[in-house]
C-alpha cells in the first residue's frame, strides 16, 4: 500500500508548498515540480479537461517522484469522487461544498467500510496492484485518503462550524475566485464581506484543528496568508508560471537586443 505523505502533511502546521497543474500532465512533470521544491501537487480535473484515464497515467507521475498529489474531480458525483480513489488519488478535492451532508457524502464515497460507503475494487491501481487480507486493505486506504473539503460559496462558509467538524475532514480549502462570485463581489478580494468570509473559515479551521489551504498569485500573498493561519500555500500554476516567466525573459531579450 501506498504511504500517507499528504494524509501526514495535514495533521502539523508547518507550511506545505506546492502548486496547480491544469495543462502539463507529462511523464516528466513530477520530477520537475519534485526538483523545483514542491511538497505537493493540486491535479485540477474540473477546469482542465483532462480525462480518468490521463489522471490514472498522471497518479504514476507524481508516485515516482514521490511527490504527493491532491485532485479536484469535476463534480460531487460518486462516480467521479470513487473512481478517483481507485485510480490512486491520495487527496480528494470536489468543487462547490456547501453543506454538512455534501461534505458527508464525499466522505462516505472515497471511504471504505465501516467509516464509508465507497465500492470495493481491490488490488487495483489505489493499491498498487499488490494482494492483501480485506481489512488491511481498507484500513490502510482509509487511513491513506485526505478529504480536501473545497470551501467557495457563501452557504460554504455559513455552514463553515458543522463542515469543519466532521471526522474526515482533514483540510479546508478557499476557492477563493468563486467564493467572491457567490457573495457577490466577483474579483473584489479586498472587499470587507470577502475577507469575514475569509476569517469565519479561518476561525473555524483553528476550531477545530484542521488545515487549511488556498491557491495564491504571488510569494507576498502566500507569506500573508500563511501569517494568517493557511499551511498548505498553492503558488499559481503550470499555466501562469509558464506564461509569466516566458514573458518576463523574452521582453528582455527583446529589450536587450535592440
Amino acid at each position: 500500500m501506498a504511504d500517507s505523505a499528504l494524509r501526514d502533511m495535514t495533521t502539523h502546521r508547518r507550511v506545505k508548498l506546492g502548486t496547480l497543474v491544469a495543462e502539463f500532465a507529462t511523464p516528466g512533470i513530477g520530477h520537475i515540480l519534485k526538483s523545483a521544491g514542491c511538497d505537493f501537487v493540486f491535479f485540477d480535473m474540473e477546469h482542465s479537461g483532462f480525462s480518468m484515464e490521463t489522471f490514472k497515467s498522471v497518479v504514476r507521475y507524481f508516485e515516482a517522484a514521490d511527490l504527493p498529489m491532491m485532485v479536484r474531480v469535476p463534480s460531487q458525483d460518486y462516480h467521479f469522487l470513487a473512481r478517483a480513489m481507485d485510480m490512486g488519488a491520495e487527496g480528494l478535492i470536489a468543487p462547490m461544498v456547501s453543506t454538512v451532508e455534501q461534505a458527508q457524502h464525499i466522505i462516505n464515497s472515497m471511504k471504505y467500510h465501516p467509516v464509508g460507503a465507497r465500492g470495493v475494487a481491490l488490488q487495483i491501481a489505489h493499491d498498487r496492484y499488490r494482494p492483501g487480507s480485506v481489512a488491511d486493505k481498507f484500513g490502510e486506504a482509509n487511513s491513506r485518503s485526505a478529504f480536501i473539503c473545497l470551501i467557495e460559496t457563501a452557504d460554504g462558509v455559513k455552514n463553515i462550524d458543522g463542515i469543519a467538524a466532521l471526522e474526515g475532514v482533514d483540510c479546508l480549502w478557499v476557492g477563493h475566485f468563486d467564493l467572491s462570485v457567490s457573495l457577490g463581489i466577483p474579483g473584489d478580494f479586498t472587499n470587507p464581506i470577502f475577507i469575514g468570509a475569509i476569517d469565519d473559515v479561518i476561525r473555524a479551521a483553528k476550531k477545530h484543528n484542521k488545515s487549511l489551504g488556498r491557491l495564491v498569485p504571488n510569494v507576498q500573498q502566500g507569506t500573508d496568508y500563511y501569517g494568517q493561519g493557511f499551511d498548505f500555500i498553492c503558488y499559481s500554476g503550470d499555466v501562469w508560471v509558464f506564461h509569466d516567466a516566458m514573458s518576463d525573459a523574452l521582453s528582455k531579450l527583446r529589450a536587450g537586443c535592440k
